[in-house]
């Protein structure tokens, strides 16, 4: 099933997307039992399809990443965290801040958390998952540079993209990640390459953060990563789940 959340003149619903395409209004909570109802008409304007208690992020999960910005490859997963209040849905405008001199967009993979779930082992972790979204981890690299840590560099608003929906029966195991600027291919890896799986990484993050339902786990970012500009298009790709789009905004236009 593909979940979503949309704007219903100035409020947010949950919503779903059957077989055939059509979005359906749905009633419930997606986490504890999400009903599907009548078709949704006319244009429908997708939100971001989470509200995360928090963001919990893996830097240098491709070791091919990590060897292009001169990095090791982390003998555990190297853990950050952005706000909440850096997300934004599908279409919605990343503002380069003035703050920056360099916007870096970088593709992921993103685990849903579905259940509560406090030291979970790695053998267990798929119990917690409610599914798969994607996402895009945006950087002002000079900034994250500059500070011992990552919080800024990562954390401004509009800084985490996610969407276009949570997919429930996805298949994350052996997929394509990529991410195209203005149509041109720059990011571009598969989840197979991952340094730390998706059960290792939940079962870290879990030993020290209880995970709670909507929370996300964005997977790291494949090779390939360059800057953007305000007037740029950025898309991240994972094959089989979807595509999110997202436009560079300037902070002053």
């Amino acid at each position: 099933m593909r979940i979503i959340r949309y704007d219903d003149a100035g409020t947010a619903r949950w919503g779903v997307i059957d077989a055939g395409g059509t979005v359906r209004a749905a009633a419930g909570d997606p986490y504890t039992e999400l009903v599907p109802g009548d078709p949704v008409g006319g244009d429908v304007r997708l939100l971001a399809p989470v509200t995360p208690s928090k963001i919990l992020c893996v830097g240098r999960n491709y070791a091919d990443h990590a060897a292009e910005f001169g990095n090791p490859v982390p003998k555990e997963p190297l853990i950050f965290l952005k706000p909440p209040s850096s997300i934004v849905g599908p279409g919605e405008a990343v503002v380069y801040p003035s703050l920056s001199g360099r916007l870096d967009p970088e593709a992921e993979l993103v685990v849903v958390i579905g259940r509560a779930g406090r030291r979970v082992k790695a053998e267990d972790a798929m119990s917690v998952v409610f599914g798969y979204t994607i996402g895009n981890d945006v950087t002002a690299r000079d900034i994250q540079k500059s500070d011992p840590q990552w919080t800024r560099g990562k954390g401004f608003d509009t800084f985490c993209p996610l969407g276009p929906w949570v997919d429930t029966q996805f298949d994350p195991s052996d997929v394509r990640v990529t991410c195209t600027v203005n149509g041109e291919l720059r990011q571009d890896g598969r989840t197979r390459d991952f340094i730390f799986g998706i059960p290792e990484l939940i079962a870290y993050v879990s030993a020290f953060s209880t995970l709670e339902p909507g929370d996300v786990i964005m997977t790291g970012t494949p090779p390939g990563v360059r800057p953007v500009q305000p007037g740029d298009t950025m898309t991240v790709t994972v094959e089989g789940l979807g595509e999110l789009s997202n436009p560079v905004l300037a902070e002053d236009a």
